[in-house]
């Protein structure tokens, strides 16, 4: 059985309500929801490099949940492009613009285009430790 959480969504231009997707699933048991790039020209990433890549949204997570940036598996295994700080981690607090750190661990340059799908967000529940 699963359940759904509402997770409150925002584009942060004009833009990208007639460009880009509202994060969504791929299939009905998927558990991460495909995001995409906002970014205004092609962003080349050479072998080792780094970027921050803009999606265009921000969100309000509710209290006790996080979301988890992943990689996609497609990325990784053709392109040999990952999220560098797998899985990273936006705090139900933060209500700033959603963007992705990508690595390039291939040997090719690789471009991230607008509308890329470029990594998952997967919602989780979080549970507060007490030491």
């Amino acid at each position: 059985m699963t359940s759904s959480q509402e997770v409150l969504f925002q584009w942060l231009d004009n833009e990208s309500v007639d460009q880009l997707s509202v994060p969504s699933y791929q299939t009905e048991l998927a558990s991460g929801m495909d995001i995409q790039a906002c970014v205004d020209g092609p962003v080349v990433l050479e072998p080792g490099e780094r970027a921050l890549v803009p999606t265009g949204f921000a969100v309000a997570i509710p209290p006790g949940y996080e979301l988890q940036v992943r990689p996609r598996s497609g990325l990784a295994i053709k392109n040999g492009v990952t999220v560098v700080n797998a899985p990273g981690t936006i705090d139900a607090d933060y209500r700033g613009e959603i963007k992705v750190g990508l690595v390039n661990l291939g040997n090719e340059n690789f471009i991230v285009n607008r509308g890329d799908r470029i990594a998952q967000l997967v919602l989780a529940p979080v549970i507060m430790a007490r030491m």
